[in-house]
């Protein structure tokens, strides 16, 4: 079996969105070690754990002093050796990762950008440079939407719009009867939900001004607050915070929702982002509002599939809208039709079959100058 070795920004167990729907199914063809960012620790190590079949790689430093990437490099040479891995593959989803990784020779470089990272707030200032370098090594570049395809197409010869898809499986769960969830229980109706990352992107002021309009409406944020202080978060009777869930646990979430929620304020930071919950929600059967994300725009408003709102006051217009709506069938219908050909198996057969073109490519260039 090949290896393919992934260098991310995220942790395996943060939230599971596009790394692990992808790298699970490349997982059956490959040996995937998923190295997560380094972290501070006691010495100098690293700890591998196995989850959905994926090696998952904690690389551990005491300090990030002037030796650290030389510590980290150390530290990556050690797994390959104790796995005796001598070919192959490597995938990016953070160029930081090239600082500890230059001495490594892998049969295809994949850069797969799945957001805009130097948007995000913290975000390295050497970032924009370590990307450039990595456009200038990559094979093959994936986008995680059109958008960020659109802003990057012309820095790569082989770069690919891969929108994040979904698991129809598993959302479609949430139309069926399932248990309430014991901390959703006692939250009244109409409910109105959000799951995902609670960050920067997050368009407070929306939230707050709408459950100050409508208090009898219920609001459930689902997800990790991270990077942005808790105080700034809308307190209100009817908006409730209920933390991480598993990936698991959401469908018997939102199949007690009335509407699914869409909350990103429009900034740097949202520009590129194509949301993987956006199918998510539609596959559960619910009714979406969302603000003017690029990626929702199109095509999910454009074909009625999303109402997309500006502000508190359309927020409720088209909320209302939806509460009073006896007949779904339609939508739905419509919603199912668009979703057919959508699967994280079909996006994962097209990236594969473009890397295996790459791989065996390179193999040629490589005979060829032997």
């Amino acid at each position: 079996m090949d290896y393919l070795l992934c260098f991310s920004h995220l942790s395996w167990n943060f939230v599971y969105q596009r790394p692990q729907h992808l790298l699970t199914r490349f997982s059956k063809e490959y040996q995937v070690f998923y190295f997560e960012e380094p972290k501070i620790g006691d010495c100098d190590r690293y700890i591998i754990n196995i989850q959905d079949n994926v090696y998952i790689v904690e690389l551990i430093i005491s300090n990030f002093d002037d030796k650290a990437k030389e510590k980290l490099q150390g530290l990556v040479s050690q797994v390959l050796q104790e796995y005796d891995i001598n070919t192959y593959l490597i995938w990016y989803y953070t160029p930081m990762a090239l600082q500890f990784t230059y001495a490594l020779k892998p049969e295809v470089i994949i850069y797969d950008s799945m957001d805009e990272l130097s948007a995000f707030r913290f975000a390295p200032p050497q970032l924009l440079k370590l990307e450039e370098e990595l456009f200038r090594k990559a094979d093959v570049v994936f986008t995680g939407g059109n958008s960020l395809y659109n802003a990057k197409k012309h820095r790569h010869h082989n770069i690919h719009s891969m929108p994040s898809s979904i698991d129809k499986s598993h959302f479609e769960q949430a139309r069926g009867i399932l248990d309430d969830p014991q901390d959703q229980a006692s939250i009244g109706y109409p409910r109105m939900g959000f799951f995902g990352v609670i960050d920067e992107r997050f368009d407070t002021d929306l939230l707050r001004n709408v459950a100050v309009h409508r208090p009898e409406w219920q609001f459930v944020m689902i997800g990790p607050v991270v990077k942005i202080d808790t105080e700034i978060l809308p307190k209100a009777p009817n908006i409730h915070y209920l933390g991480p869930k598993t990936y698991a646990e959401l469908p018997s979430y939102i199949s007690h929702w009335d509407i699914a929620l869409l909350l990103f304020a429009l900034n740097e930071s949202t520009e590129f982002i194509s949301p993987t919950k956006t199918p998510e929600y539609l596959a559960a059967g619910k009714p979406v509002i969302s603000t003017a994300i690029r990626d929702v725009v199109y095509p999910y408003g454009n074909a009625a599939l999303v109402k997309i709102i500006d502000d508190a006051e359309s927020f409720i217009t088209e909320a209302e809208s939806i509460l009073i709506d006896e007949d779904k069938d339609h939508w739905l219908r419509t919603v199912d039709h668009f979703l057919e050909d959508e699967s994280w198996d079909n996006t994962y057969d097209k990236m594969n079959t473009i890397i295996k073109k790459v791989k065996i490519n390179n193999l040629i260039k490589h005979i060829n100058h032997v």
